[in-house]
């Protein structure tokens, strides 16, 4: 349930001259105007807009003291019911950061996820949400010595055309209000210039060739020993800034019997991520590292297909040490130790 009280505009009341001020596009303009309290770029909230729908409402508003504020943005056509384009919040508790991470990361933490532009302290989720986690030196540390954070969640409708800066634009914004409403004191975000999210859930994501990817996020695997390294692909959802981040690579169809093979190395900041680990669980990884990250946990886990051509378990187990050790050194962390190798049949 929502903590926040609701504030809605449903149809700007505005008088003017002849009845002009009250028509459909000058209603439709304040309430843009007003969307989160104000706060929101209206050019960037009216790109988002489909071509056949209009905005007719918006609602807003949280409670500082349980660290929680909120706001919606509804939008309706002509022949179709009212339905939500912008679903923004913004977290400064431990308990609603961890809900919403298990929601962006169920199970075992292998759903697939897309890297923000280097140096915005994010990644997009599952359904294209984007996620930013920002420290909040304005307030302190919690209870168990952690320097406090913010998590926002920005979802916009893939009903519309999100794949465009806008989206940057209105995620950036809302998230730059909040850190001054629920007094985090975030560092400013800046929206990148001219650049489109990219889709977590893409069928055919743009991958490099791995002896090309040493000037990726993820250029360890270049000379990490592969096999037949002229016939790997690299997919790289890795930014040192965010919570989260993956590299994929997969190896090409002709040289196994049974359709492509690959592997997916994944990288978690934070105590959220113990969970990801823990326990007997059948979707927890088998092979799994940990250390220490600025005063807080982080795992590292490898998901492999079954028989990857020339990737034996002690060759995996290497690969994971290789990818744990590089995110070690570029993040300051320490106390890197490969988690004991958990058995395939252990449910």
């Amino acid at each position: 349930m929502r903590r926040w009280m609701k504030v809605s505009v449903a149809a700007a009341a505005v008088v003017g001259l002849g009845g002009w001020i009250a028509q459909p596009y000058v209603q439709e303009w304040w309430v843009v105007r007003t969307a989160c309290d104000g706060m929101l770029p209206g050019g960037a909230v009216r790109d988002l807009v489909p071509d056949d729908a209009r905005v007719v409402g918006t609602e807003s508003g949280g409670v500082k003291a349980l660290g929680d504020y909120g706001c919606e943005v509804t939008v309706a056509g002509d022949h179709s019911a009212d339905w939500r384009l912008l679903n923004l919040h913004a977290y400064t508790e431990r308990d609603d950061q961890d809900r919403e991470f298990m929601f962006a990361f169920p199970g075992g933490g292998f759903a697939r996820q897309a890297a923000m532009p280097r140096g915005l302290p994010g990644f997009i989720a599952r359904f294209s949400t984007l996620e930013f986690l920002l420290a909040c030196p304005d307030l302190g540390k919690d209870a168990d010595g952690r320097q406090r954070k913010m998590l926002v969640r920005a979802g916009v409708s893939l009903n519309g055309p999100w794949r465009q800066p806008a989206t940057y634009e209105v995620a950036v914004a809302f998230a730059n209000s909040a850190s001054k409403r629920l007094g985090c004191g975030a560092e400013p975000l800046k929206a990148p210039e001219g650049v489109a999210p990219a889709d977590p859930d893409e069928q055919d994501p743009k991958t490099v060739p791995l002896t090309a990817a040493r000037d990726t996020a993820c250029g360890w695997l270049a000379g990490a020993g592969l096999p037949n390294p002229t016939h790997w692909k690299l997919d790289a959802q890795l930014n040192d800034a965010a919570p989260t981040g993956r590299c994929d690579v997969t190896i090409d169809d002709e040289l196994t019997d049974d359709g492509s093979k690959g592997m997916t190395f994944v990288a978690w900041f934070g105590d959220w991520s113990n969970r990801l680990v823990a326990g007997n669980h059948t979707s927890r990884p088998s092979l799994s590292a940990s250390a220490r990250c600025a005063g807080e946990a982080a795992r590292f886990a490898l998901d492999a297909s079954k028989d990857v051509p020339g990737v034996d378990q002690a060759k995996k187990r290497a690969l994971l040490k290789a990818f744990a050790a590089e995110q070690v050194k570029r993040r300051g962390c320490t106390g890197l130790e490969l988690d004991p190798e958990r058995p395939a049949t252990d449910t």
